[in-house]
């Protein structure tokens, strides 16, 4: 009865701490840590905000984040770029008088009839797909009442012009964007983003997301989970139709950094097409003077043959890559690297596994002086912590740049101008391993110095776990907006 008694008692003086708390939040915290402890009920729950792990970290990253000596003052962003129209799935499908019936899977849509059984069958999955639509009438047809609906939010699209929306919101940066712009997408993009003449084109190339929420039903059809369904006419960025605009237009205008992307929209294309393409690509970057750095930022793919060529002939003309976990993992496996064995990651990937794919990427495939290769940095990034890998004598401030990267997601994905520490949380591994591969070490992670550091023969590794925004507002473009705030921090040495 008396172990009762001071158990409700402990109970209630606990109830009363938690109520001092609340209403008088300007008592000195040593008074209220004192009061708390006396209960002999254990060490006081921080308060979320600056003395939170989350807090201590993204005041570290502050202190850490600072501009490189040299910075960039021309950035040329090509090649992909489109408008992202997102509306509500069920609503547009009723707008355009269907109704659901039984779904079907098609790898190519070619009717109103097409969308309507592949938006069944993947809405009653919960499942995200992306389709080529090939009609072309029909689908212009479909995006004007798409792009006209009420409820439809029209964003920037595809990955360089998004990173040169990124890179824009620096006013002391010139950006040039190469790709198929239209009249909505110019309207779009940042007053700071100059688009050649030749870029521009009357119609733009419309991507059509349409969401469903979990549990959100039509008719007898009920989600399971929230999920999107894309589909485009999308000839343009497909064939990058831009390269050779964009490869003239830097003789004009200079750039001391060069960002590629859009390769992964060459999937839809025959091998022959690709491979002529790719050849016309590393021709167009041998061109860019020596000296003048080039990020090439992938995107997903499930092609593992165009991966492969990738890798041993875009690889070595470039200067930087950025890319997530499920690229590097498909990368490793279309160009047999380590851990290619792995199907998938499981959970938050292992980081000893990803720095050994980043290691042989740099060792196998990067900058030595025994092989005719440029690579020399990759900036990775997954959900709950980046990584930025270099050969050594080649890149600066790169501490900077992993925490800028890092910071930018967080306060991105909750759509803030500053992390909100109650919105964020940490998901990296508390402790981890360097290597699965080696003899590695072992590191455990202080909120209050962030970014950990290792070496390995001849490269290094700098390592940061992310703020994870616990109610993201828009993931789209986060991979983009990573990469372009990694490199605007990040310096490269002149003799590059």
């Amino acid at each position: 009865m008396a172990l009762w008694r001071g158990s409700a008692y402990a109970g209630f003086l606990a109830l009363a701490v938690g109520c001092v708390f609340l209403l008088e939040p300007q008592l000195p915290g040593s008074a209220l840590r004192s009061l708390w402890s006396s209960l002999q009920l254990g060490p006081a729950p921080a308060p979320p905000g600056v003395g939170s792990p989350e807090g201590r970290l993204a005041a570290a990253w502050d202190a850490l984040i600072v501009r490189p000596a040299r910075r960039w003052r021309r950035v040329a962003v090509g090649v992909n770029a489109c408008v992202d129209v997102v509306l509500s799935g069920v609503k547009l499908l009723q707008a355009l008088g269907l109704s659901p019936g039984n779904g079907k899977d098609h790898s190519e849509l070619h009717s109103r009839n097409d969308l309507e059984e592949a938006f069944v069958h993947f809405m009653g999955k919960g499942a995200a797909a992306e389709r080529f639509f090939s009609d072309k009438e029909t689908f212009h047809d479909i995006a004007q009442v798409a792009s006209e609906f009420p409820e439809a939010q029209h964003y920037v699209g595809g990955n360089a012009a998004l990173i040169g929306q990124k890179f824009a919101a620096n006013s002391d940066l010139k950006v040039l964007l190469c790709g198929p712009v239209g009249p909505k997408l110019h309207e779009l993009l940042d007053d700071n983003v100059f688009v050649p003449p030749e870029s521009l084109q009357e119609v733009d190339e419309f991507h059509l997301i349409l969401e469903y929420q979990a549990g959100e039903e039509w008719d007898q059809l009920k989600a399971p989970h929230a999920n999107r369904f894309i589909f485009s006419h999308d000839l343009s960025n497909g064939a990058m139709n831009m390269l050779e605009v964009f490869v003239s237009s830097l003789e004009e205008f200079q750039p001391d950094l060069v960002v590629l992307s859009g390769l992964h929209m060459m999937e839809g294309q025959s091998k022959e097409f690709q491979r002529k393409r790719l050849l016309e690509v590393v021709t167009s970057i041998s061109d860019i003077p020596t000296g003048v750095p080039v990020h090439l930022e992938l995107a997903s793919m499930t092609n593992k043959e165009l991966m492969s060529t990738i890798v041993h002939q875009v690889f070595p003309a470039v200067t930087s890559l950025g890319l997530n976990e499920q690229e590097l993992l498909f990368l490793s496996q279309s160009a047999s690297g380590p851990h290619s064995s792995l199907s998938s990651w499981n959970g938050v990937p292992d980081v000893g596994v990803v720095s050994d794919i980043l290691f042989w990427i740099l060792k196998e495939h990067g900058k030595s002086e025994s092989r005719a290769s440029d690579l020399s940095r990759i900036h990775f990034h997954t959900l709950a912590y980046h990584i930025l890998a270099t050969v050594d004598g080649h890149w600066a401030n790169q501490l900077a740049a992993v925490a800028a990267g890092a910071r930018v997601a967080a306060t991105q994905a909750c759509a803030t101008e500053t992390i909100d520490t109650r919105r964020v949380s940490l998901k990296a591994p508390h402790e981890f391993m360097t290597s699965r591969l080696e003899a590695g070490s072992k590191v455990v992670l202080n909120p209050n110095k962030p970014v950990v550091e290792w070496h390995r023969e001849g490269v290094s590794f700098h390592f940061t776990p992310v703020l994870v925004c616990k109610d993201p507002v828009r993931t789209v473009g986060l991979g983009d907006a990573i990469s372009a705030e990694g490199l605007f921090y990040s310096e490269v040495h002149p003799h590059l």
